[in-house]
């Protein structure tokens, strides 16, 4: 097979044109999206990573990390940055085709996966970001019902389903925002993001003013217990790096894996490379040192290191103080929660039936799925254990980014044919066996039975935390292997 001497840059907008797409293929959110209509640069991919980083969960993972490893504190920070530095090269090479073509996670499955076979894996996505969108949902509650709480009292005790009457307004009002901002389009979310990821670090750096200016020198002392480590991780230093980047790196999977439909609304791809490289490890690091310091400052005061920001927003005597983190908190979280939940099974489930399904639908779909999940999470679903059911789902996805990746690079060598990725036709480059691509599926599911593997072989426990870098490497040398060993090369433009 030759290489590819394509040009790199953006294909011409004539290129993206599709002639006579089949309706069960074909909406305007799947099609490809011109060059003209793309508005977002470097800023705007910046502030969608540093919502992914800014919620509630991200807080409290990223200061726990310093304190739950036993590792000196610069080696928390190596490992926080290599991670930042994985995942951004993880996005850039799976970003890229978006960017080219215009097209979002679901198509772009199509072409190694075939027309109709991407519907499986991408079903899948949908499914494990519906579950989090609920849990998120209701995360993003607590801070409003701690503001409602700060401003009016706690209101009546009587819990239904586990959450008080506060609870369930601040949850509604959470649901209802969210649909509202993902209803208006892309734009919107563009601009609540711009807006939601600069207010965060605003809103940190005055709290960590706030309790530096009563910890005083104590701060500096619980620090410095903070940077020497503990040394008492089991499996010992090198073990315990390995799982911080492990951890983190996981933490990022789900967005990596429908990074497309993000990138595809970029002018170029050095904007998107710029973003990644500023909303990943950069923004990373300076989001980890902040959390350090206000955790050690929260140590000295409390005599506790407190890791949910709700708890640290609550003990701070300042009644505006409160009323401003807790808004500011509660729009970062719906910020990842509309990134990494939200669109992803807005578009899977619009490419199940995009004759009937808009990504409009979808959302509305996901949104009312996800309004039970979360209304039942404290009362029932958390008290399940199910996060190993949500946590075998993506092991499942694992590959997938794998077959994708390698699909495009090392068998197409970066060439696709648009209009095929919305076409029935047998004689599609993208059609293989009635729309499935049997031999890439046969590398998805080997690829899948060992991710989840991780998960439930207590012998692989150990590889638990890389289970999705693992499965995305298995995944990419499967899909190879049996492509290569086809009878049938890929056609390529």
């Amino acid at each position: 097979m030759k290489p590819d001497t394509a040009p790199r840059e953006p294909l011409p907008a004539e290129s993206l044109d599709v002639h006579d797409p089949d309706p069960s293929l074909y909406n305007d959110d799947l099609a490809p999206l011109p060059a003209a209509k793309r508005g977002w640069g470097a800023f705007e991919i910046f502030n969608v990573w540093s919502n992914d980083i800014q919620s509630l969960f991200g807080y409290t993972l990223a200061a726990t990390l310093f304190i739950s490893y036993g590792l000196n504190g610069w080696s928390v920070f190596a490992a926080i940055v290599l991670s930042g530095v994985i995942v951004m090269a993880l996005v850039n090479l799976v970003g890229r085709p978006s960017v080219r073509y215009g097209i979002p996670f679901a198509v772009m499955a199509r072409a190694s996966l075939g027309v109709h076979g991407s519907q499986f894996p991408t079903l899948v996505r949908g499914v494990v970001a519906i579950f989090w969108f609920g849990a998120q949902t209701y995360l993003a509650s607590t801070a409003i019902a701690l503001l409602i709480t700060a401003l009016f009292g706690p209101g009546p005790e009587t819990a239904f389903l586990g959450m008080s009457l506060v609870g369930w307004v601040s949850y509604t009002v959470v649901a209802v925002f969210q649909v509202a901002l993902f209803i208006r389009g892309i734009a919107w979310i563009g601009t609540f993001l711009n807006w939601a990821g600069p207010a965060v670090y605003i809103v940190m750096f005055v709290l960590l003013a706030v309790i530096w200016a009563q910890a005083g020198n104590g701060l500096f002392t619980e620090l410095g217990e903070v940077f020497a480590g503990g040394g008492d991780y089991e499996g010992g230093p090198v073990a315990a790096f390995s799982a911080i980047v492990g951890t983190m790196v996981a933490y990022f999977a789900a967005v990596v894996i429908n990074y497309g439909d993000f990138s595809r609304f970029v002018r170029t791809e050095k904007a998107m490379r710029r973003g990644n490289l500023l909303g990943l490890p950069v923004s990373l690091a300076l989001f980890s040192f902040l959390a350090l310091f206000i955790t050690a400052g929260t140590a000295v005061l409390h005599g506790e290191a407190l890791t949910n920001p709700a708890d640290i927003v609550e003990r701070v005597d300042n009644i505006w103080l409160t009323v401003v983190a807790s808004l500011t908190f509660f729009v970062a979280t719906v910020g990842i929660n509309v990134v990494a939940n939200f669109v992803p099974p807005a578009y899977g489930l619009a490419n199940l039936a995009p004759s009937r399904i808009s990504a409009r639908t979808g959302g509305l779909i996901t949104a009312a799925v996800a309004f039970v999940i979360g209304g039942l999470w404290v009362g029932f679903i958390e008290q399940i254990g199910i996060a190993a059911f949500v946590d075998t789902l993506g092991a499942v996805l694992a590959p997938l980014y794998g077959i994708i990746v390698a699909d495009y690079y090392l068998i197409r060598r970066r060439r696709m044919v648009v209009s095929d990725l919305y076409s029935t036709s047998p004689d599609g480059a993208y059609h293989y066996t009635r729309g499935w691509n049997l031999r890439a599926l046969a590398a998805f599911v080997l690829a899948s039975v060992f991710s989840v593997a991780t998960v439930w072989v207590p012998a692989l426990s150990g590889l638990s935390g890389y289970a999705w870098l693992l499965g995305a490497l298995a995944g990419a040398a499967a899909h190879v292997v049996f492509a290569r060993l086809g009878s049938r090369t890929p056609a390529t433009a």
